[in-house]
């Protein structure tokens, strides 16, 4: 005798009554820190904002650094990324104060395309200068005569802007790239 078991054929769950569908919104998955709109993501934003500022102050403070071009373009890189940061970092601490979210895919969008510009003008003025600072300093031994430490260190405080800006892009990239 064939006798059909529970555990071979399942019972139906019993459907859900009219109240229950509409009780509330869906559920979404929390935010990831880090994200726009999350402390995380103001801290980010924070610390970028501070070692792009560093970067361009100890740059700005030297004499000679308008004789060479790629210490120009770190200055105007870092000043771009000052502005993208404090901008961005008064949106997120808005954001924070009203509870509001900020996953919506256009800003998200805006988010990406901001950071990844941003960071790539900034990737790109650190290696130049890195290298300036490099040619000044070990194939010409002219450290005397320039301010090797002070470009040395605003270099450094642009990478460190840079590895801030980078999850910040990835985040908002994933998140933009996840919908």
């Amino acid at each position: 005798m064939n006798v059909s078991r529970p555990s071979v054929h399942p019972v139906e769950a019993p459907p859900l009554t009219e109240g229950a569908v509409h009780n509330g919104p869906r559920v979404r998955m929390k935010d990831v820190q880090g994200m726009p709109g999350t402390l995380g993501g103001l801290a980010l934003r924070l610390l970028q904002f501070i070692f792009a500022a560093v970067s361009l102050c100890v740059m700005a403070t030297t004499s000679d650094f308008p004789s060479v071009t790629a210490f120009r373009y770190l200055v105007a890189a870092v000043g771009l990324q000052c502005l993208w940061s404090f901008s961005l970092g008064v949106v997120d601490a808005y954001a924070l104060l009203v509870r509001r979210s900020l996953r919506n895919c256009s800003i998200v969008g805006l988010f990406t395309f901001g950071d990844a510009v941003t960071s790539t003008l900034t990737f790109s003025a650190a290696c130049s200068s890195a290298g300036i600072t490099v040619l000044i300093g070990n194939d010409l031994n002219k450290c005397g005569v320039n301010h090797c430490a002070q470009f040395e260190s605003a270099t450094a405080m642009a990478f460190i802007s840079w590895f801030a800006v980078s999850p910040s892009f990835l985040l908002n990239f994933w998140s933009l790239a996840s919908r």
